[in-house]
């Protein structure tokens, strides 16, 4: 049996790994920037920048309407930007055994204003999540998806 101290060890460590994770981990899952625009602005330079690049903006959904309309109350701004570039998602939806993640299309991103009234852009880390599938997913969504998502992030980053 080993010694206690080395138990002990294990144990610290064990714990640390597990607040690591849940205090760390969703920030860079869902990892959220400022703005350096107001909240229409920083929606029309998103989308004006995916269309650029040749992706299809789906929609933008204004959420705290839909909540307000289902009896959800009155919530601050939030704006679901909806994003698509057809090729990628042929690869991946040509793929039967990655068809399950078009639960994550299309690419969402998030456009909401916080108490104090600054604009903040959330996302998906493309890059993050991908190699956990493997395959055409990993290739697509942590290679071309990631890159342009981030070059459309970058065009509204507070500096």
């Amino acid at each position: 049996m080993p010694p206690l101290s080395i138990l002990l060890l294990i144990v610290a460590l064990f714990i640390t790994c597990v607040w690591l994770l849940r205090r760390g981990l969703p920030r860079l899952m869902l990892p959220e920037q400022r703005s350096a625009y107001g909240l229409e602005e920083t929606v029309k330079r998103l989308t004006d920048s995916a269309l650029a690049a040749g992706w299809v903006v789906q929609s933008v959904v204004e959420l705290e309407k839909s909540i307000a309309k289902n009896g959800g109350g009155t919530v601050r701004p939030v704006r679901l930007v909806n994003i698509c570039q057809a090729k990628h998602a042929a690869r991946i939806m040509n793929d039967d055994t990655a068809r399950r993640v078009s639960v994550l299309m299309p690419c969402t991103i998030s456009v909401y204003e916080k108490s104090d009234g600054s604009v903040w852009v959330g996302a998906m880390n493309p890059g993050l999540i991908a190699p956990l599938f493997g395959g055409v997913v990993a290739a697509v969504m942590g290679g071309p998806v990631a890159r342009e998502q981030e070059s459309f992030l970058a065009a509204v980053r507070q500096k």
